[in-house]
């Protein structure tokens, strides 16, 4: 009974040590070696075709590998197996994004958003990207509604909040736009952008 006990444990403590070297794709992706994280996914989805979260982390890694059109179309395969898995919904609309087919993007948003719990992970990346897309077609106003609502989520990215200043000023609302470009400097003193477009609109309103 002895020796059983002993192989069980020598067994187990093997398997353990299996599972500890083998590749974490969602590891890989968070400290951006997107490559490698595809790669296993892709292992992954072979031995298990209707894996969701690998084909998640795939699609992730794809879009920030820029590879867009693949991640917009292993997005789509994924959505026929989960068409209700918001996480797929957002990194679908971010490769449509980035390859500026910019109504499909904000309709896929829209649809995420709707989705989406109210505190999901990218509820505020959902509203910023909206934002840059009514930019690009001069919407400045819904581009102002896009913006705040990505800064109201997440209040300490200067970029979004220097971003929400140019809707803004593009909209002709200096002083929000003031108060927007001198809340991007309060969180980082050295974005450019932010202080040009405070000089900007400062002078606008003198």
């Amino acid at each position: 009974m002895k020796k059983v006990l002993l192989i069980l444990a020598i067994c187990f403590s093997f398997a353990g040590l299996f599972a500890q070297s083998k590749p974490d794709a969602l590891v890989l992706y968070r400290q951006g070696n997107y490559a490698e994280a595809i790669k296993i996914c892709e292992q992954e989805i072979t031995t298990n075709p209707r894996n969701i979260d690998s084909y998640c982390v795939l699609c992730w890694s794809l879009v920030r590998n820029r590879q867009y059109a693949e991640g917009e179309l292993r997005a789509n395969e994924a959505r026929k197996l989960a068409p209700a898995d918001v996480r797929l919904m957002e990194i679908l609309a971010e490769a449509k994004y980035y390859q500026g087919k910019n109504n499909e993007a904000l309709e896929m948003f829209r649809t995420y958003i709707a989705s989406a719990p109210s505190n999901a992970a990218r509820i505020g990346n959902a509203y910023y990207y909206m934002g840059e897309i009514y930019i690009r077609q001069g919407k400045y106003q819904h581009a102002d509604i896009s913006m705040t609502t990505a800064v109201y989520t997440e209040p300490l990215v200067d970029i979004w909040w220097t971003r929400c200043g140019y809707a803004r000023e593009m909209a002709g609302s200096y002083a929000t736009a003031l108060e927007a470009y001198s809340k991007a400097l309060e969180l980082k003193a050295s974005n450019a952008d932010a202080a040009r477009g405070k000089e900007r609109v400062a002078a606008r309103l003198r």
